[in-house]
Parts: structure tokens; sequence; C-alpha cells
């Protein structure tokens, strides 16, 4: 008697199926890693998304992918951990809160540090999970017990760990220092935080009296307003237009400065006039004048962005307004000579969108020379890391070669405050550039040094001031697992294995964890790097916030489901680093990208319905004895082939896997299960399914028992839902089971057979091309009909005779005669007069009889009719191209669009020439 039948709902609910497996898959922990596991570790540690963020399609790409390789090294029994977490990011958090102040009338230097700290840890315990909760929406295998955020309590440790031990070495310290000033933000941001941007502005000329009497010098600038700053005009020493007037000096216009002409070989003599303005205070190429010259350092800018007292009759003018009322005083009193519309590039603040300024500060440094130095020795010895695709590891190399000191403080509060404190007692109670301080792990360290210091009733101040989020963020792969301690994690899961990310912050964060992962460890943080391109839009463009252009992966998710949209971006990857590309209507929020993947879905969904009603209740451990029987037994040649076609599409899977061709692997998987599975072994089989149980019907419930569980597991790290909830049908396992941590398919080199299947290949052929005859012809689908197929070899023949039984079901066929062309006459002839469609295969000829199976007359009226309509095009077509005003007028990819239209008809045009013929 057989068991009772367990199958699948008529149709596939993705936002059901998805749900529940995310809640399942996380109350049980399936994903918590262990260290006592055993197996070989394999560790990803996740780009930490900042608190603030939401998911964006960037997001869904760059975890789909990971989500991939952490459930395939899973499946092959590896001690997986996939760490998730979040970032503080200090700036975003900043700029947010103090937005909400300015609403309410107020400012955070008003509200006090410590009510604005509570205010900000308010807020990211109520909001700042929202980009979490989006996370586990794509149903990521992350081990969320391990979940960190770069201000909890281990990493906040771990932060004043390498502080303090970077200090002790001599790589951090406090310095004066040309820096990126961002107003709107009010705090340094680092050269990878500023935004180059292309403007179209002016170039302003003004003339410099010399204070001789004896002339003008003319100067050029972008930034009238800086002139206000100017400690000398700079010349090249070998410009002869000049050499005279070296050591002479000028009168600064409307400060009335005296200020000398110097000669340096920064000066470019061939741009504008030869002469410079120098404003050391002001242009990072203009304080290393300074510093050769010894200039005087004139600072004219509040934190705000406004002139101070140093701007004069300017004082307290915003930047812009000043530049205006400059311009207008220096025509007033007869020095601009004149403005020229000017095209360049201004740096911009990532964060604040603003201009940044160049200002001299007195900020935290790290050293970084030695730093990237010992990392690009690791480089050029081992490559390590190594970069896929390896393009970028030449990137990284330069970066690091011309790394500048990294400016690590930033003047906010959110954020890890320095662990710096001053000895405010030694300067009357203010924090001066002199002020002396000291660096400890804790104010009570500190406190106990600077009494053995300075002695009872020693006054100290912490520094006022955060570190840059990129410093603890590129402590990120080893804090987060337990250093400095040497705990259980570190030691089974440090280094750890891959890094995937986006080539946009090699610069922001991978260099700087190389650095400090192999400084503080003595290893690389991570083995590989394997750097992905961008999702583009459906106009092709990048994905940006100003652009305005981007997609909501929720609501994609909401539309198709969650496996559709990580199916449709993996499968978009075309080889390692690439752009994708994702079709979207934004009017009606569908995307034809992923609603093939969701397509797909369905095809898999009812395809496994269909076999599992055709088991008769039996798992495939039950049917399993498949696996044992040796490749000949109880085996049709379909049965054969399919296996053959199983195994080469684990080998290849796997090797795409291995190699991150990831956008490969998926693609095998769609073309063996849609394609070879689906509408090949499944229909070829239907008919010994049918009738009473046999050792014939066994075989084939045997197969496709076997072949569709080992695809499941295949595909379940690109599509984890929906291979669940069908493995758990099919398998009838307990809910404490998951095909998650099911073993990953092995291939086994006997049921591989590549001439078998080039061989099964012919017949899928022919029946294609039998079923394209039929629609040709007009016959109907229901109609048996005769054919022949015309072979020139004894190989062919023996082919699609052993396929006959197959042609014949699912081409429609009544009688199929296999027999040798004839020696002599046409292709196609013979000796009998039958009207006849043909078509070929390999180098066979498949032919139809048309006598008494189709309207001869009609069929021909028909074809007539697409003749007429195809000739037609086609002379409208040859019109267009013989028109020499088209080809000269037309843009190239008209003309080719033409060429390319013009080929498809003419081909059109012959087979319907033949069609007519052969009537």
């Amino acid at each position: 008697m057989a068991a009772e039948v367990i199958n699948l709902p008529s149709q596939y609910d993705p936002a059901g199926s998805e749900a529940q497996w995310q809640r399942r898959w996380e109350e049980n922990q399936v994903f918590r890693a262990q260290v006592n596991h055993g197996g070989e570790s394999y560790c990803i540690v996740i780009p930490p998304p900042n608190v603030t963020g939401s998911l964006h399609m960037g997001h869904a790409f760059e975890h789909a992918l990971i989500d991939v390789l952490v459930r395939y090294q899973r499946m092959r029994g590896r001690n997986v951990l996939w760490l998730p977490g979040t970032d503080h990011a200090s700036i975003a958090v900043s700029t947010l809160l103090d937005r909400d102040l300015a609403k309410e009338g107020t400012t955070r230097q008003a509200l006090g540090r410590s009510a604005y700290l509570e205010r900000a840890w308010a807020w990211k315990e109520s909001s700042g999970g929202t980009i979490v909760g989006q996370l586990r929406r794509l149903g990521l295998s992350v081990d969320w017990t391990r979940e960190r955020f770069t201000m909890d309590g281990g990493l906040s440790a771990a932060v004043l760990r390498a502080f303090n031990q970077l200090y002790q070495e001599g790589l951090i310290y406090r310095g004066q220092y040309m820096v990126n000033w961002c107003p709107a933000s009010q705090s340094a941001v680092s050269d990878l935080e500023v935004e180059n941007r292309e403007v179209q502005g002016h170039l302003w000329h003004f003339r410099y009296p010399l204070t001789d009497g004896s002339g003008f010098l003319e100067v050029a600038t972008t930034r009238p307003e800086t002139m206000l700053g100017d400690t000398a005009v700079a010349v090249n020493p070998e410009d002869d237009r000049y050499q005279a007037l070296v050591g002479k000096t000028l009168r600064l216009p409307i400060m009335n400065r005296e200020i000398p002409i110097i000669a340096d070989t920064y000066v470019d003599p061939s741009f504008g006039t030869g002469c410079v303005k120098v404003t050391p205070g002001h242009d990072p190429n203009d304080f290393a004048m300074g510093q050769r010259h010894n200039l005087p350092m004139i600072n004219l800018l509040n934190k705000d962005g406004s002139l101070n007292e140093n701007g004069g009759d300017f004082a307290g003018l915003d930047r812009f307004v000043a530049r205006k009322r400059v311009v207008e005083r220096l025509d007033q009193e007869g020095f601009l000579v004149r403005v020229e519309d000017y095209k360049h590039t201004v740096p911009y603040s990532d964060r604040g969108k603003v201009p940044v300024e160049p200002l001299l500060s007195t900020q935290w440094f790290v050293k970084i020379r030695p730093l990237a130095d010992r990392t690009l020795a690791a480089l050029d010895n081992d490559q390590s890391p190594r970069f896929i695709p390896d393009r970028w590891a030449k990137v990284y190399r330069d970066w690091l070669v011309n790394l500048k000191d990294w400016c690590i403080s930033r003047q906010l509060w959110w954020g890890h405050q320095i662990p710096a404190w001053y000895v405010v007692s030694e300067t009357q109670g203010e924090v001066t550039d002199d002020t002396p301080f000291i660096v400890a792990p804790s104010a009570a360290e500190a406190q106990r040094q600077a009494i053995a210091q300075y002695g009872e009733g020693v006054q100290l101040e912490q520094d006022q001031d955060v570190l840059d989020t990129w410093f603890s963020s590129g402590l990120w792969p080893f804090s987060t697992l337990g250093w400095p301690d040497q705990t259980d994690d570190i030691r089974t899961y440090y280094p750890t294995t891959v890094l995937v990310t986006g080539f946009d912050i090699i610069f922001f964060w991978v260099a700087r964890m190389t650095m400090m992962g192999l400084h503080f460890t003595g290893k690389m943080p991570f083995q590989d790097v394997y750097i992905h391109g961008l999702v583009r839009d459906e106009n092709n463009k990048k994905m940006s916030k100003s652009a305005n252009n981007g997609i909501d992966p929720l609501l994609l998710i909401n539309h198709y489901g969650t496996d559709a949209l990580r199916y449709a971006l993996v499968k978009e990857v075309v080889g390692a680093g690439q752009d994708i590309r994702i079709e979207y209507n934004r009017k009606t929020d569908e995307s034809i990208t992923v609603e093939a993947a969701r397509n797909f879905a369905n095809k898999l969904w009812n395809a496994s319905r269909f076999v599992i009603m055709n088991l008769g209740g039996q798992t495939p451990a039950q049917l399993g004895l498949i696996r044992d029987i040796p490749a000949t037994m109880n085996l049709e040649l379909g049965d054969r082939w399919i296996l053959s076609r199983y195994h080469q599409l684990i080998q290849t899977c796997r090797q795409e896997i291995d190699t991150y061709g990831l956008g490969e692997a998926a693609k095998a998987l769609y073309e063996f299960i849609w394609g070879d599975f689906c509408d090949w072994y499944i229909e070829l089989v239907k008919p010994r399914l049918q009738g009473e149980d046999s050792p014939e019907k066994t075989t084939v419930q045997g197969v496709l028992a076997m072949v569709l569980e080992g695809t499941l597991g295949l595909l379940h790290p690109f599509m984890p839902h929906i291979t669940e909830e069908i493995w758990h049908t099919l398998t009838q396992a307990d809910l404490t089971d998951y095909l998650a941590v099911q073993a990953y398919p092995e291939a086994e080199s006997q049921w591989i057979d590549p001439d078998l299947e080039a061989n099964f290949s012919l017949v899928i052929e022919s029946i294609r091309t039998i079923r394209n005859l039929r629609t040709e012809a007009g016959i109907k689908p229901g109609q048996r009909i005769n054919v022949i197929i015309e072979t020139r070899g004894d190989r062919e023949q023996v082919i699609f005779q052993a396929g006959q039984a197959y042609i014949c079901h699912l081409g429609r066929v009544e009688i199929l005669t296999v027999r040798s062309q004839p020696e002599q006459g046409e292709p196609g002839k013979s000796g009998k007069t039958d009207q006849v469609f043909t078509g070929v295969v390999g180098t066979s000829e498949v032919l139809i009889p048309l006598t008494g199976i189709v309207d001869i007359p009609a069929l021909k009226a028909k074809l007539e009719k697409d003749l007429e309509k195809v000739k037609s095009e086609m002379k409208s077509l040859q019109g267009r191209l013989n028109n020499p005003n088209f080809i000269e007028k037309a843009k190239p990819e008209v003309v080719a669009g033409a060429k390319a239209a013009l080929t498809e008809v003419q081909q059109q045009c012959e087979i319907l020439e033949t069609r007519l013929g052969l009537l």
C-alpha cells in the first residue's frame, strides 16, 4: 500500500514561506557558529552598514553575494561564522540629531554633552536598528547571537587599547596641520571623505602693487576671499620675467599689509601670469611653501565657515558672501583686472555636502608611513591579501604608496571620545596648543599619571573630540572577535577568510583594515578581497542619492519575494567585479529582471510539485537505491542523460563558486533546472510514470527524487527559502532539520558521460525541429503526424532509433522512419512526390510530409502573404541604407540597427521562399 502523498500547495507564496523560514532559522540558531565544530574555519565579517542607514540595492547585492558563499561553505562542512553588526556613523548621527535640535530651537552645546549623548543612545535604541531588521528580510545566514556595534563595550575597549598602543609606539601624535574642514558638520574630514566635483566657476585676476611704486604683479584665484590671508606672492626661480623682483615686496590690497615676492619651484611659469598668491593658512600647497619660506600662517575662518577677526572689514560674513564683497572692494579700488568663466574641481565634504575648506588646525594624526610600508611589504612578498579581480591589487598598492598621515580627530560628540586628558591647571583652565596632556586607557589612570607628574590638585579635562569612525572600523575584523583578549573566537576564526565589498571603499576601509590588522595581530585580517561592481539603474546609470535614481529593494521583495531579488542580482553578474543592471519601471515598481527570477521560482515550484505527486508518498531516502546501481541497470537513455547533466552541474557549481564565479553558477543552475530537468526530462518520463508500480516506474521515481533533492541543495545558497520549503516536503524531514546544514552535493564521475550528452542533444534538437516545423506548417498541436529522419551515418541513425520513443512522445509523431539519405539527388528527396517541410539536425534532415495533414492551398496563401510583407520591409530598409543622407546624418547605432534588421528580413525571406518552393 502506497504511503500518504504529502504535496506542495498549488501556488508558491514567497511572503509567507520566507518569513516562516527566516523565523525558524533564527529561533533555532541554525547559523550559530561553534568554535568546537571541527571543520576548517570560514569567517566573513559583515561590512557594517551605518546605524542611520536603510536597506538599498547595494546592500542587497553585496549581502546576496556573501550569503551564497557562506551557505555554500557551511554545506561543505566548514566551520562558518558570518558575523553581523553596524557602524555608529559619527557624522551621520550627529547631523541627524543636530537637525532635530535645530527644529526645537536649540543646539547640542546648549543641551550639554551628557544630555546629548543620552539622546543619541535613545535614538540608537529606538531607530538605529532599522537596517538590521531590513537585513533580516534578505534571509541572511548570519550568526545574530554575535551581532556587534562599533560602540558596544567590547569594541570601545578595543579602540582604547589601539589608540593607547599606537600613541606609546609614537604612531599617534597631536599637531597643527592642514586639514579638510567641513563647515556644515564643523569637523575635520579625511581625504577619503572628500568628493571632488567639477563646477563652472570663475577665475578672478587682481593687481598687487609693488611697494616701491614701480608697477604691479597680476595674480589669479578661484577663491578671492582668501587673499585677505595672503602672506606672499610666489614666482618660479627660473622665470626670467620676475627674477629681478624676487626679494622685493608688494602691498596687499584692502589689508595694506606688506608681503614678499618669493621664488619657489612649485610655481608653473606657463600657468596664468606665472605669479601665484600664497595663502599658507588655507591651501595645502601654499602651506608647504609657507613652511619652506617661514611665512606667517594666517587663519581667516571660524568653524562655521564665516570669516574671523583676521578678515578685517569682512569679519562675521559667510565665506561666500565675503567672496562677493571682496571682489566688489577690489573693483572699486582699481585692483580687479578681469573675470573669466572657469571650469575647475572643488572638493566637497561627502557627509556635509558643502565645499570643504583647507584649514590649519590642531588635530590628532596617525603616522601612516610605518603602517603602510609594512602592509606594502606583505603585499610585495606574498601578494596578501589576494584581490578578485586582481586588477584591484594595483589600485590598493598605489594608494598605500601615496598615503599621507591620517587625521583621526573629529569635532563631534557621538563616537569614541579621544582618550587624552589635558592638564588645564598648567594653562589657567584653558586648552591651548601648548597645554600638556596625558594619553591613558581611562580617566582614573590619567589622574594617577597626572598626580605623579604634576602633584596633588592637578586638574584634567578630557579632549572633547571623537575619533574618526573609520578608526574603529579598521579594527572590525579582529575587535568583533574579542581582541585584545585571546578569545576562542579569535583563535578559531581569525584571520577571516574573505572580505566582500565594493571598490569604492578600498581606500576608506580595506587599506585601513589591512594596516591595523597586520600591526596589532601580525596577520592580514583576511585572505581574499572579492571586489564586486555597482548596481546600475534601468538607464545604466550609477545609483546615488543625488541622482535620486535608487531602487528600494524592499519594494521588489514585497512584489516578487526575497529569493527572486537575490537570485536576479547574482545571476546578473557576468564576471567578478563587473557592474550589473536592473530593469525597473518606476511608475509601477516592477522589474522584468526580478520578474524573470520569480518566474524561475514558480517553474521550480511547479516541477517539484509534479515530482512529489508522482513519488507515491516515498522520499528520496526510500528511493535512494538509484545511487547504488550501475549506470546501465534499469536506466534508459534519458535517465543516464539527466544523471550525467546533473553531475556535470555539480562540478560546474563547485568550480565557479570556489573561484567567485557566482553569476556563472547561477546561470548554470537556471539552464539545468528550467531546460534539462523541467522542459526535457520530466516531459520525457511522464509516460513511464503512468499505470501500476513497476521496476521501470520505480527507476524513474528514483532518478526524479535524487536529482530534485540534489538540485535543491545546489540552488539553496542562491534561493534559500523556496529550496528549504520544497526540501522539507520532498524529504518529509523533521522541523529540527534543515537543508541549510545538509552536505553540498558531490559529483560522481562514473555518471558523467560527455559522449552520451552529445548524442542525446541530437534527440532533443530533432524534437525542437519537429515542433518548429509543425508550427510553421500550421499543424494542430494534438494532431499526430508521420516524420522521416534521413541520416548520413550509422552513428546518427543509432541515436535517433534509441531516442525514437522520446521523439514520438514529445513531437506528437505517429510513425517515425529513420533511414539513410539517398546517395543521389537533392537532400530531402526520397523519390516520393509528397510535399514536405524540412529541417536540419546536425548532418541529418527531418522531413514532415504534408499531404493529407494540412490544407496546402491555405498554407501556401499564408506563406505568400508573409513573404509579401517581408519583402516590403526589406525594400524599405534597402531604400534607407541606399540613401547617402541617411548614412551620413543618422547616428552610427541607428545605421547599425538598420543593417542588422535588413540581414534578419533577408533570412526570413529566404526561409519563406524555400518553404514555398517545397509546396
